[in-house]
């Protein structure tokens, strides 16, 4: 039997606090849906090991899930440098056409002080060669999801950029011997089947 992993990708609720805002890793989540943050535990597999980023809003939507993680930066989401904390339109202002122009290409342009999507792909391919075999739940933000599929289907940056991945969302996918295996993407409790 191939020896493999197979990572449950769960982005984190909803962040509590304003929208339109470039949070730092002390945002809160939202876990007020009960009901979703249920339907979601019961498609977890008993067992597994659970892994979450270091920012607050994965900590305790993983508390909320029931589960007791284990923080590992290389899943953090990328960082936004300068522009933490801030909003979209205070940056438009501050920065003007600059600040629009880094959207035109974000995969590999930098913003000040952080790191490009392409730097986080780099780090959550650290992060995923170090997992053990067998179930491993994954608690982290969007673009670390993405950034796993980049790895997975062997994606540019550019188009694994293109991924909706929604807030308490299950991604699978699995980790063979020889390749990867999309089981589902962005799926949400009582979907019955992934995208």
């Amino acid at each position: 039997m191939d020896r493999e992993t197979r990572l449950w990708l769960i982005r984190h609720a909803p962040v509590d606090g304003p929208r339109g805002v470039l949070h730092d890793t002390d945002a809160p989540a939202d876990t007020s849906d009960v009901a979703r943050l249920g339907g979601l535990r019961a498609q977890l597999p008993s067992g597994a090991v659970v892994i979450c980023s270091p920012a607050r809003r994965t900590r305790e939507t993983a508390l909320a899930l029931g589960l007791a993680p284990v923080v590992e930066p290389a899943f953090r989401e990328q960082a936004f440098g300068e522009w933490t904390g801030r909003s979209h339109a205070d940056l438009t202002i501050e920065y003007g056409e600059a600040y629009k122009t880094f959207w035109f290409s974000p995969a590999s342009n930098r913003p000040p002080g952080g790191e490009s999507f392409e730097d986080q792909i780099a780090r959550v391919r650290m992060g995923l060669a170090a997992l053990p075999e067998g179930d491993v739940v994954l608690i982290v933000h969007s673009g670390t999801i993405r950034a796993a599929l980049a790895i997975a289907l062997d994606l540019s940056s550019e188009r694994a950029l293109s991924f909706v991945i929604d807030p308490l969302s299950l991604t699978q996918i699995d980790r063979l011997e020889k390749g990867w295996r999309i089981v589902a993407i962005n799926r949400h409790a009582g979907d019955g089947q992934g995208a």
